[in-house]
Order: C-alpha cells, then sequence, then structure tokens
C-alpha cells in the first residue's frame, strides 16, 4: 500500500510539474506578437538568397527611419515661431511717458545746460520732443519688441517669425522687430541720421531716456507655434513611390541594395500587417504556439536527461520557466513601447544568475532557448539571435569566479565589447563602410551592461526565494571563522580537525570526478557540527576515562546516532541551507554503528539484536558530493586506526570502507558511478600516502 502511494505522489508531481510548462507555453504564447513573420530573411550588402520575388499585390514604399528624422528636422528647423502681440502695452507705456514727460523734459534741459552751457533750447523743443518721442515710441511698437533670455534663447534663432495681431497672422523678418537694446541703438542713430546739426536735441533727447518706456508687446504663443509644427509633421508623407502587383521587386542572387533593402523592408511590414487582420489572427496563434511547444518541449527533454533533479522538484522547475518568461516578457514590452532599443534588456542576465546555481551547459542552453523565442519579437531576428548568443557565451566564459571582487565589472566589459564588436561586424556587411555604422546603437549596449550590474543582487534576491546555493554564499560558509565552526573548534577539536581532513580529501576527489568542489569543501566543514552537543563521546576528542564504559551498548549507539539529528537542529538554529543540511543527515545514511552492534551480539552469545537502536536515520545519499563525503569520512576515520602506513595498508583500508558501503547500497540513489569511485578510492590513497608519509628522525645533540 505504501508503493502504490509513492507512486501516486511521484505520479502527480510530474503531472504538476507537466501544468507549469503548459501554463508557461501559454504565456509565452501570449507575449508573441499579433501580426505575421515575413518568410523571407535578408541582410543589406547581401546576395539575395531566394526565388525571384514578385509583387502580388500593389503596395507603397515606405521612407526608411533616417528619411523621416532627415525631414522632420527639417520641417522642425524651418517652423517659424508665432508671437501674440499685445495692444494694449503700447497705449500704458505711451500713457506712462506722457504723465512723466514734463518732470523728464525739465531734468533733461538742466542737465543740458549744465553739460553744454552754450547751446541754447529752443522754446519749441517742449512740444517738438514729446511729438517725436511718442512718434518713435509709436513706431518701435507697431514692429514689435520681444525679449532674449537664456530661457527662451532658442525660440528667437529663427530667421522670421510670424506676429498674430487682432486674430491676423503676419509673417515677418527678426530683423524687423526690436529688443530693448536694439530699440536703443535705433532710437540714437535715427536723431543722428535725422537731425545731424541739432547738437542740443540729441543730448536733450539722450538725458529724456525714452528708451525706459520700451517693453516687450510679443509674447511666444507656444501652444500655436506646437500645433502649426504638429500640423506639419503630420502632413510629411511616410511613403515616396509605389511597388505595383507583377512588379518584379528583386531577382535572385541581386544584391540587397539600399533602395531593394527599402523596398523589401516595405513588403514585410505591409505583409505582416495583412497576416495581423482578423482573418489570419488564429493561425498566426496556432503557429506560435507549436513554435513555443516546440521549444519548450526541447527544454523538457534536456532536462530529462541531463538535470532531472530540476523536473523533480516545482521550486527549481518555476525558478528555470520564470527565468525564460521574466526575459521574454521584458522584451516584449521594450518592443511595443519604440522609445526603448531591444538591445537595452539585459539578456545575458540569464546565463549569469543560471550559472551561478547550476552548471554552464545549464546556462547556454537556457540562454540559447529564451533567445530563440525572443526572435519572434525582434525587428531583425538573425542579427539580435547571433548577437546575444555571443554575448551569452562570453558571459558565461568569463563569470566563473563571479562570487570574486570586482569580477561582475570585468565580466560586463567584456559582455559589451563583445556586442559592440559582432555589431560593428554586422553593420559592415549590410552597409559597407565603418562610418555608416549606426554607432548611437553602442549606447544601449552600454546601457544593458549597467543593467547587467544588477545580477549580483538578484542572485542573493533569488537565493533567499526559491532557497538556491550560490557560490558567493558557500565562500562565506567556508571561512572557518563562522561562530558555528569557532564553537566546533573550541568545543570538540579533535573533531575540527577531521573535518578539515575530510574536506581536503573530499575536495580533491570531486574535482576528479566532476562536481562541485565548493559545496563539496563547505558540506565537509559542516557534517559533523552535531558532534558539538557531546564531544566527548567522540574519539577524537576524549582525553582520558571514555565514557562509554558506563553505558550499554544501546545507549552508546543512541548518542553516537543523535549526533545526526542535532547537527541538523543546530544547522537551522544558524540558517544554514538545505543543501548543507543534506550533507548532514547522509554523510553516514542508513548505515549502522557496527562497533556497538557487533559488541553487542557478540556478548549475548549471538543474539541479533534490535538494528533499529543501531541505525543511522538517513536518508542515503542522493548527489555525487554527498556520496563522495561517505566515504571521505567513513575512510578518513578509519586511517586513524592503522598501526602502520604504508601504501598496502592505507590501499587495503580504503578498498574495504567504501566496497563495505557498496555492498550496503549506500550510493544507489546518488549519481555516482564505479568509474567515479574507482577514482575516488586512487585520490584517497594518494592524499592518505602524502598526509601519513614516513618523516626522518633527526638525531639527539651529544651531551
Amino acid at each position: 500500500m505504501k508503493s502504490n502511494r509513492e507512486r501516486w505522489l511521484k505520479g502527480k508531481k510530474h503531472y504538476y510539474v507537466l501544468f507549469l510548462f503548459v501554463v508557461a507555453a501559454i504565456l509565452a504564447v501570449y507575449l508573441m506578437p499579433s501580426h505575421g513573420k515575413f518568410k523571407y530573411e535578408y541582410q543589406k550588402g547581401t546576395p539575395w538568397q531566394h526565388e525571384s520575388l514578385i509583387a502580388s499585390f500593389d503596395f507603397a514604399i515606405r521612407k526608411s527611419d533616417k528619411e523621416l528624422k532627415r525631414e522632420r528636422d527639417s520641417v522642425l528647423k524651418n517652423v517659424k515661431p508665432y508671437f501674440v502681440y499685445n495692444t494694449e502695452v503700447e497705449e500704458e507705456q505711451i500713457n506712462k511717458f506722457s504723465k512723466e514727460y514734463d518732470l523728464r523734459f525739465k531734468d533733461a534741459s538742466v542737465l543740458t545746460k549744465k553739460l553744454y552751457p552754450e547751446i541754447t533750447i529752443p522754446d519749441s523743443a517742449y512740444d517738438f520732443c514729446k511729438n517725436l518721442s511718442v512718434s518713435i515710441l509709436k513706431f518701435i511698437y507697431d514692429k514689435g519688441v520681444i525679449d532674449y533670455t537664456e530661457e527662451n534663447d532658442n525660440i528667437y534663432k529663427s530667421n522670421s517669425l510670424v506676429i498674430v495681431k487682432n486674430n491676423i497672422a503676419e509673417p515677418r523678418n527678426i530683423d524687423d522687430v526690436f529688443t530693448p537694446k536694439i530699440a536703443y541703438g535705433y532710437i540714437n542713430n535715427r536723431l543722428k541720421k535725422d537731425y545731424p546739426e541739432k547738437l542740443w536735441l540729441l543730448t536733450l533727447f539722450d538725458n529724456l531716456k525714452i528708451y525706459d518706456f520700451v517693453v516687450q508687446n510679443l509674447s511666444y504663443d507656444d501652444e500655436t507655434t506646437k500645433r502649426i509644427s504638429d500640423d506639419l509633421l503630420n502632413n510629411i508623407p511616410t511613403t515616396r513611390g509605389m511597388v505595383q502587383a507583377g512588379e518584379r521587386i528583386i531577382a535572385r542572387g541581386e544584391v540587397v541594395s539600399n533602395e531593394k533593402f527599402r523596398i523589401l523592408e516595405s513588403l514585410r511590414k505591409e505583409y505582416q500587417g495583412i497576416l495581423g487582420s482578423n482573418e489570419q489572427i488564429i493561425w498566426l496563434y496556432v503557429g506560435h504556439a507549436v513554435i513555443v511547444l516546440l521549444l519548450y518541449g526541447l527544454l523538457f527533454v534536456f532536462l530529462l536527461h541531463f538535470r532531472k533533479e530540476v523536473l523533480d522538484s516545482s521550486r527549481k522547475t518555476i525558478f528555470i520557466l520564470l527565468m525564460i518568461l521574466m526575459m521574454v516578457a521584458t522584451a516584449s514590452m521594450v518592443v511595443r513601447f519604440t522609445a526603448f532599443n531591444i538591445y537595452l534588456v539585459p539578456f545575458v542576465a540569464l546565463p549569469i544568475i543560471v550559472y551561478a546555481f547550476y552548471d554552464a551547459r545549464m546556462a547556454l542552453y537556457l540562454h540559447v532557448i529564451t533567445i530563440l523565442l525572443t526572435g519572434f519579437l525582434a525587428p531583425n531576428a538573425f542579427e539580435f539571435v547571433f548577437l546575444q548568443f555571443v554575448a551569452g557565451a562570453v558571459s558565461i566564459f568569463s563569470v566563473s569566479k563571479i562570487y570574486r571582487r570586482g569580477q561582475l565589472f570585468v565580466s560586463v566589459g567584456l559582455i559589451i565589447l563583445s556586442y559592440i564588436v559582432a555589431y560593428s561586424a554586422i553593420g559592415l556587411i549590410q552597409e559597407g563602410m565603418i562610418t555608416q555604422v549606426n554607432y548611437k546603437t553602442f549606447l544601449w549596449f552600454g546601457g544593458n551592461g549597467l543593467l547587467l550590474l544588477a545580477s549580483y543582487p538578484l542572485i542573493f534576491l533569488f537565493e533567499k526565494i526559491f532557497g538556491f546555493l550560490s557560490d558567493a554564499t558557500l565562500l562565506e560558509l567556508s571561512d572557518t571563522n563562522n561562530p558555528i565552526l569557532r564553537e566546533l573548534a573550541e568545543k570538540a577539536p579533535g573533531t575540527f580537525q577531521h573535518v578539515i581532513q575530510v574536506s581536503n580529501l573530499a575536495e580533491e576527489a570531486i574535482r576528479r570526478i566532476g562536481g562541485n568542489t565548493l559545496l563539496m569543501r563547505v558540506g565537509a566543514l559542516y557534517h559533523d557540527i552535531g558532534k558539538i552537543g557531546a564531544p566527548g563521546f567522540f574519539i577524537e576528542n576524549q582525553i582520558g576515562k571514555n565514557p562509554h564504559e558506563d553505558l550499554d551498548y544501546e545507549k552508546s549507539a543512541s548518542v553516537i546516532v543523535e549526533h545526526v539529528n542535532y547537527g541538523v537542529e543546530l544547522a537551522k538554529k544558524y540558517n544554514l541551507p538545505k543543501p548543507i543540511i543534506d550533507f548532514i543527515t547522509t554523510h553516514h545514511g542508513e548505515g549502522v554503528v557496527k562497533y556497538f552492534y557487533t559488541k553487542y551480539a557478540n556478548e549475548n552469545n549471538g543474539e541479533v539484536p534490535d538494528i533499529s537502536k543501531f541505525s543511522y536515520p538517513g536518508p542515503a545519499p542522493f548527489t555525487k558530493e554527498t556520496a563522495v563525503l561517505m566515504m571521505a569520512d567513513a575512510v578518513e576515520a578509519a586511517s586513524r586506526t592503522l598501526k602502520e602506513y604504508n601504501e598496502k595498508t592505507i590501499g587495503k583500508l580504503v578498498d574495504k570502507i567504501i566496497n563495505s558501503q557498496l555492498e550496503d547500497k549506500q550510493f544507489e540513489e546518488a549519481d555516482i558511478t564505479f568509474k567515479d569511485i574507482t577514482t575516488v578510492k586512487e585520490v584517497f590513497k594518494q592524499k592518505l600516502l602524502n598526509i601519513y608519509h614516513a618523516r626522518i628522525e633527526y638525531p639527539e645533540k651529544k651531551k
């Protein structure tokens, strides 16, 4: 009954994982574009590799983005700023001048006589100066007065403007309007020109200071100017010329020139618009669904063959599918909002993050699946996939030691460089000249690199959310100054030396057979922390009397077995990650405390004791690393009992210990082969020989 229940639960888990894949596929289909995909691939500057293309319908030739930008810039450059004429300003300033005229004329006369006593001011000067001043002010205001400031200087750079007066728009040259400064110069120049002989008038007028009454009466009309600009921009035609149905667009082998490229791009957009119509939309989604299911199917098969533990864990499956969907969703949003370039999206963050928890093959495969999916969203699919593949490969090669300080910055620099080099190479093929490469795209690559720097904190975020273990965390845990390891060193110094030796043995072995060396070292360091609870009951910590002498064999076995359970409690108390706890629970597997078990049987006339009282709780090792730890732990402990250390005794001991574990079927759940185990044996033998090599006996000094 238990077996049937286990099979049912396992089957249920598989159905759930399959359900997750289906949901992810549906979401990916939803993110796909709602228009069709043009069936021809082409690049500027390369021969047309398909059959001769004949237009099957009439379509307009669309202008390129560069052409439209050039025309828009030209329109904006020639747009005349609009100014509103304020009729009240002139009346207000002339009235103000009239009120102040008597006092100003009196002061001006006194000052003029003081400066030039020989000058005689005629009686008619009062009325003459007043009428002339009003006439000049009216002329200036009629032309219009604008005011330049640093804030609005760009508005007045046009050679002409439009003045709106009484709802009538009148174009005018910029030189025909005044500023307060120009008005001052105009007044002086006009008097000198019209009255060169009348020195009294020039002096008197200068002291009247009528330029004080010249203020702005033309105000910039931003709303009207913008409306006129928008109308002109909207009237720019987006097409130039037509291609008639039946007309040959390009022949096989013909080079895709700039003009041909523009025609093909126009046909592609027109074709996609037709495929995006209501009649075709269902078939589009069917096509997208098949493509997405095919790619997700390939991912499923890959995981089934090479990373089955991912499919066995819904948590790990969700992480993998979520990473892919996040990238595709981000790309979909960026493509829809055309203010951003798709190369701003840090697709390379996916292999960097995945590589932190898995291996290079897994990271690269997921990256390829992701960019193939996103290729249906990207404007230029081949260029996009090529650039992302190159950058992804560079990221995997360069971030192998991402936990080292500054390594991520070096990796980001190499990734940006790979983008630039690959993009420039494609640009040379398409344009034929290095000067024609769109260097503005390099800025998007730079922004991409800055966003990639967020990969490091994201690794810690995913680590906490999904319970993963990154190399950075392992590096922190490997520090022997960690509180729990310091406590082990103080309370159980013999055990501490034991775990150091075990970590050295296990790390070298896992390096040889292939595995996570950092995880191996950390797992070995923490596997015996449970001995802190009763250090004196373990031989390596004993000095003097053995406390087991006062206990029966069942109780002694119970104390020994308890160090596994207590180790788990300590690990949880210190928030050690689950992969490290797995080393604690599995390092004895489901084995038996053979010493006390055999003692009990021998002293009870061969009576078979209750084996459950002498057995470890398990489980047996289920990864390559935990299996190697079990071997290293047993071999290192047993090696201390040898009376003689040589190649023969050490070899015999290693073979005996590991073969015994094999006979007990301790490694059946672990992904480790007989070839691996043979390699591990050889590593242990060599390492133990190095540890216990014979030393030269130094002679004593004669007295």
